[in-house]
């Protein structure tokens, strides 16, 4: 069962909030000593994700269907999808699972029962632990969620009928989805290369009056097709200067987007002339 997007959140008693994390849809399935994770196209992601599939083998109940989110977290709890994508060099990330419905539960179908009927046997049914969890309601009026993710930096929010019945693969409008990500429009000034020939980063910035001011490093989101196109289009634009006007930073700063001294020797800077949205 998928989410519809919408631009605005409905409101009322009938509904339900909770995040919407940043991350792979998946199923976990246990069917006693047998435990499999498979993804909404029903690809089996159980070697990939070792740790979400022990945890699935230590629940005490002989047989489960959960759905939920498996996600990237950082040490300061925040989901990244970029994380998740490449986590083989952000391996201080913390791979977890949050649970936000049960389909199926010792040989008793549960997708035909209301939504707040499935979501109240979770406690009961899931042993919780750091990599097993369960993905709580949000409390509030629906525009004073929005307003307090968007503050946040939240992704979205997932709105939800509290009567509705699951129905396997479909979108419903009783699941809706709003994206609370700002867009705007960014000048690249310059990458971070990746070994001799890749790009493992984009450097970019906005226009003060006539001065670049740098924004920050942009990875996510660039798969490797769409790294070698920007690479194709970057190396002819290559300058010695960086046209960055408050470069260098004194440090990285707490979320690592600043960049040092030290740093510049390692990046590539190009003429301002390529613009991207983000």
């Amino acid at each position: 069962m998928a989410a519809l997007a919408v631009k605005k959140l409905p409101d009322g008693d009938d509904w339900l909030y909770e995040l919407k994390w940043d991350g792979y849809r998946a199923l976990l399935i246990k069917d006693g000593e047998d435990v499999q994770i498979r993804s909404r196209n029903d690809k089996d992601l159980t070697a990939m994700y070792p740790g979400i599939a022990a945890a699935g083998r230590r629940q005490k109940i002989k047989q489960i269907v959960l759905d939920g989110e498996l996600v990237a977290l950082g040490e300061d709890g925040r989901p990244s999808f970029q994380a998740l994508q490449h986590r083989s060099s952000h391996q201080k990330h913390q791979i977890v699972f949050y649970a936000f419905d049960v389909l199926y539960a010792d040989g008793q179908d549960l997708t035909g029962e209301r939504l707040d009927v499935r979501r109240a046997r979770l406690p009961a049914l899931v042993s919780t632990d750091a990599v097993l969890r369960l993905s709580q309601d949000l409390p509030g009026s629906a525009a004073d969620i929005v307003k307090a993710l968007r503050a946040a930096g939240v992704e979205g929010v997932i709105a939800k009928r509290k009567d509705s019945t699951y129905q396997p693969g479909e979108r419903s409008n009783e699941w809706l989805k709003l994206k609370l990500e700002r867009q705007q429009e960014f000048v690249i000034g310059g990458y971070r290369p990746d070994g001799a020939n890749g790009l493992d980063a984009l450097l970019v910035g906005y226009y003060e009056g006539k001065e670049l001011r740098f924004a920050g490093k942009v990875r996510a989101g660039l798969v490797l097709h769409v790294r070698r196109e920007l690479l194709g289009k970057l190396k002819p634009l290559q300058v010695q200067e960086c046209p960055f006007a408050n470069l260098p930073d004194t440090d990285v700063g707490r979320w690592g987007g600043g960049i040092t001294a030290d740093q510049m020797r390692q990046m590539h800077w190009t003429k301002p002339q390529l613009v991207v949205q983000i």
